[in-house]
């Protein structure tokens, strides 16, 4: 079975939602691993993602050799998932995959319960996923008491970051299989410097809007800055299922003046709207928003949560407490009352991720964790 290892490869990643950082990664995953001649396949979701997630499906479809295969794969459990579940099967039947790598709790739940096939492994990156369920909440519970089921169907769990190898050992418990962690990565396009834009805001937002994502308690801050006499703008570039909460919470804070919102926005594009980005974040593994960010040479300020510190590194002076507007408030005013300071920290940050989060590296390391994980398939497995 090891010499799978030194041959092409057959490679089904599988995702629930085809938006945001998560599918950034497997897009990039997946051109990586075709330009080293593995033969790729893509299972997603056709209930989510409109228009964008066409384009960018369409765009990676031509370099799919195992071809793009679209479910309606629900969020939150559903009877629907039986009949997925079973697609999923006939789909692996005919694709007949050396490697099943299921990304995030929904489609990872697919990979690691379908039958083991001779010579196959299964992968599991969570991205977060189920991890950000408190394990005292009915949600929880049941998606733990579910990970602790598939836990020992793995053959190697890959995390993009120490935070979430660690939360899921300290939340679900440790693996029977390999466990390896892998950095997100940029490539070289993603270093030149951004040019800050004529009209930019004093502070700026990029991502998802999502609760997770902490867009609110940008807001807040905002207010409060305001509220004290100092009239900082913000940019918010965005999209998701808070967009409406938010537009709410900018009229209820009388807002209207001071924040400008873009709607989805290519994130170099969203980082040229702004002088210093504020990654507000509740929870995140390996956002790859702060990644991008920090290659440009874009001055920041992030919340010091999940695997953000982890990016940082050694700069962690800009990184304030989570799940706090004060914290952020007090950030925010020290970095604009010394534009010099974030500026430095930008051109450091530039030069850790051009060194540690390579998009090259990422790749060899996805590819160096199957090898390992071929090399011991005939140890025994559960079943």
């Amino acid at each position: 079975m090891a010499e799978l290892s030194h041959r092409p490869l057959r490679i089904v990643h599988a995702v629930r939602a085809p938006v945001g950082g998560i599918i950034r990664h497997i897009l990039d995953l997946a051109n990586g691993q075709a330009d080293r001649g593995h033969q790729i396949g893509l299972i997603t979701d056709s209930l989510t993602g409109g228009a964008r997630a066409e384009a960018a499906l369409a765009e990676i479809a031509p370099r799919l050799a195992l071809g793009l295969h679209r479910l309606p794969i629900r969020r939150a459990p559903s009877p629907a998932d039986l009949l997925v579940w079973m697609h999923f099967w006939q789909l692996l039947g005919r694709l007949k995959p050396d490697v099943l790598h299921g990304h995030g709790a929904k489609a990872g739940a697919f990979q690691r319960s379908q039958p083991y096939r001779p010579s196959s492994i299964r992968v599991y990156t969570p991205h977060g996923g189920s991890l950000h369920y408190p394990p005292d909440t009915l949600q929880g519970a049941f998606y733990s008491r579910l990970e602790r089921v598939l836990m020992n169907r793995t053959d190697l769990f890959l995390f993009e970051s120490a935070f979430a190898r660690d939360t899921y050992q300290r939340i679900i418990g440790t693996p029977s299989g390999l466990v390896r962690c892998v950095f997100n990565g940029v490539d070289a396009a993603e270093f030149d410097p951004v040019e800050t834009a004529a009209d930019a805001t004093d502070l700026g937002y990029v991502g998802e809007f999502r609760k997770i994502k902490g867009a609110d308690l940008l807001l807040d801050a905002v207010a409060r800055l305001r509220g004290a006499g100092r009239p900082v703008t913000l940019t918010l570039g965005g999209d998701g299922e808070e967009s409406a909460a938010l537009q709410a919470q900018i009229a209820r804070l009388k807002l209207g003046n001071a924040v400008r919102l873009l709607g989805h926005v290519k994130a170099r594009d969203g980082f040229a709207k702004a002088r210093l980005l504020v990654v507000p974040s509740r929870g995140d593994s390996m956002p790859y928003v702060v990644i991008e960010a920090a290659a440009a040479g874009v001055p920041m300020l992030a919340a010091n949560v999940g695997g953000i510190p982890e990016i940082f590194g050694p700069h962690r002076d800009g990184l304030f407490a989570p799940n706090d507007p004060a914290a952020m408030v007090a950030a925010i005013e020290a970095a604009l009352a010394n534009p010099a300071i974030a500026a430095i920290r930008a051109k450091a940050l530039r030069q850790r991720i051009f060194q540690q989060f390579s998009q090259n590296a990422m790749v060899e390391g996805v590819l160096a964790g199957y090898r390992e994980a071929f090399a011991g398939l005939n140890k025994s497995r559960v079943r």
